[in-house]
């Protein structure tokens, strides 16, 4: 599976070394807020130019200071930040003392659908139904990925879907969903599979001869929030 890059993304060479686990942590959270490097250190209290240096340097070893700071700008914990919950769910935290709940419009189910990334695909199948994690790209108003023709995303094709995205902050207990149902079709039209492939920003990351486009058409949209007072 694979995300669109971010806009500062650079391929590493001898001016930019390839990013270590905690250089894309700090560059994949900051760009999830929508802050610069100016921004963040600023309310680190550090230089752009070693925030800088943290993000795109693999063998960078800040403090424990400097990295209590960076999660207190990044609003998140010590843990989210070192990668210590990398391999448990989302979710796992405390609820807030104060959450609210709240619906979200059309447009904005599709702003943040827009984000792509991971979604949960379900689809029904003969002996019951089955739900898979796909990589994802919004086209043209749709949501579009590739899969292998004997594969359960391919199995979707012909048939109504439900498709799922959601992001979820464990640091500050609180986090979004979306949820599309529409029709699945199986993407055929050479000049269709063409464009698809120019437009679209996520491969998928199990990797394989995944040459197989589908299109979920958004026929219907909701979405909730869960945030703080």
């Amino acid at each position: 599976m694979a995300e669109r890059p971010t806009p500062e993304h650079t391929t590493p060479t001898a001016d930019h070394p390839p990013q270590g686990d905690l250089g894309r942590r700090i560059e994949r959270r900051r760009t999830e807020l929508g802050l610069t490097r100016e921004e963040v250190a600023f309310r680190a209290g550090m230089a752009p130019g070693y925030l800088a240096h943290l993000e795109e340097h693999s063998t960078a070893a800040p403090d424990s200071g400097t990295l209590l700071r960076l999660a207190g700008a990044l609003r998140t914990s010590l843990t989210e930040l070192g990668g210590g919950h990398v391999d448990l769910p989302p979710g796992i935290g405390h609820a807030a003392r104060a959450p609210r709940l709240s619906e979200l419009g059309g447009q904005e189910c599709r702003r943040l659908l827009s984000t792509h990334g991971v979604g949960r695909l379900a689809v029904s199948t003969g002996q019951a139904p089955v739900v898979v994690p796909v990589n994802y790209s919004v086209v043209d108003d749709a949501i579009v990925f590739r899969t292998r023709p004997d594969s359960v995303p391919a199995r979707g094709a012909g048939h109504e879907v439900a498709f799922e995205v959601d992001r979820v902050d464990d640091a500050l207990s609180q986090g979004w969903s979306v949820l599309v149902r529409g029709p699945a079709t199986t993407v055929t039209d050479p000049d269709a599979v063409r464009r698809l492939a120019e437009r679209a920003h996520s491969a998928p990351w199990a990797g394989g001869e995944r040459d197989v486009w589908v299109r979920i058409e958004i026929a219907a949209v909701t979405g909730r929030r869960i945030d703080v007072w």
